[in-house]
């Protein structure tokens, strides 16, 4: 089961990142990434939050774009159906849940 909000230090572990790292693309990027607040003031992402992340990680770190051609690719996604990063995480989760499956057996 998918968790419905993700703390800033479990980001950063998926992302293999620190948490600074995180908090600021999440400062840099908030046309894109909106985290909600709980009571003490802590950043909480959501999935699609995580995804998003998982596609600044690669425009910047992979492809090797500036943070502002990140959000302009971003922005160009946003506008023209699904993204690269998006597919690639899906079929990542059906393989994990393939896996399992396989392993039950």
């Amino acid at each position: 089961m998918e968790k419905h909000f993700y703390t800033i230090g479990e980001v950063a572990a998926i992302l293999n990142e620190s948490t600074s790292l995180v908090r600021f693309w999440s400062n840099e990027f908030p046309k894109f990434i909106r985290p909600q607040r709980n009571a003490k003031g802590n950043r909480l992402f959501t999935p699609l939050d995580v995804e998003t992340f998982r596609t600044i990680y690669h425009l910047v770190k992979v492809e090797g774009l500036t943070l502002e051609g990140a959000a302009k690719r971003l922005n160009e996604n946003r506008n023209g159906g699904m993204n690269k990063e998006k597919v690639l995480a899906s079929l990542r989760q059906i393989r994990q849940q393939l896996s399992e499956i396989r392993k039950e057996l």
